[in-house]
């Protein structure tokens, strides 16, 4: 009978131990203003940095990416056992040939004759990937850059991150006439070129139902550009009625 209560107190206890653990899932839009809040602290851990710049083939410009010095908690060997001491890194981004990915708070671009850089925004930004249309480049000698980002707090949770809806932007090679593509508040599915037409394509999910979340109940929409055309309007287009 003891045995019995202390087996029924244990798995008590492990369910409290797991429920405490798992938070909540946030939701990526929250409609109601957020409660009044005192403006946060500079932080005085970040520190801004830029990793070396990338030359995309074929281009006359260097891309800076700019994001911020990580430090990371870790537990380090000593002669005495095991202390806490923080891992640091100076890498912002990563480049895979026409492709940079990150979280980066910007991205400076420089011609390769000049030694002066210019930023892409002057507005905050997280920028997650910026990718070259090589292809699109070598048929019609049309540079251009997409990104993917995040460029509002839609959970409004007073900082700007992955967790906010994620945009579609266009810009040229030297970072001139940069774009949004995706409407306010639409979250954006996948992207591709098709170089037959020369067009963009792209999905978006809004949540029309106003739960806060995208779910299978919330209206997903279809458009495209014309990448050669002098502006970049936005086309939207059904694929079945």
């Amino acid at each position: 009978m003891i045995q019995h209560f202390k087996y029924v107190l244990g798995c008590f206890l492990l369910l409290l131990v797991s429920c405490k653990d798992q938070e909540p899932e946030k939701p990526k839009v929250i409609y109601e203003e957020p409660m009044p809040k005192s403006d946060p602290k500079p932080d005085s851990v970040k520190i801004k940095i830029a990793d070396l710049p990338v030359h995309m083939e074929g281009t006359s410009y260097f891309l800076h990416p700019i994001g911020d010095v990580r430090v990371y908690e870790g537990r380090s060997k000593s002669s005495y056992g095991s202390s806490n001491a923080n891992k640091i890194s100076y890498s912002v981004s990563n480049y895979n040939r026409f492709e940079i990915t990150g979280f980066l708070e910007n991205i400076y671009f420089q011609h390769t004759d000049s030694i002066q850089t210019k930023p892409l925004s002057d507005k905050p930004v997280v920028i997650q990937t910026a990718t070259y249309l090589n292809k699109l480049a070598d048929k019609t000698k049309k540079q251009i850059l997409i990104y993917t980002l995040s460029d509002l707090d839609t959970n409004k949770d007073g900082k700007l991150d992955s967790n906010d809806i994620k945009s579609l932007y266009i810009s040229e090679i030297s970072g001139q006439n940069f774009s949004k593509l995706t409407p306010d508040y639409q979250e954006l599915i996948d992207w591709n070129v098709l170089e037959v037409k020369n067009r963009l394509y792209f999905r978006t999910i809004q949540d029309t139902n106003k739960n806060g979340d995208f779910d299978k109940d919330d209206a997903v929409f279809y458009y495209f550009v014309d990448l050669l055309d002098k502006e970049w309007k936005l086309n939207e287009y059904k694929p079945f009625n």
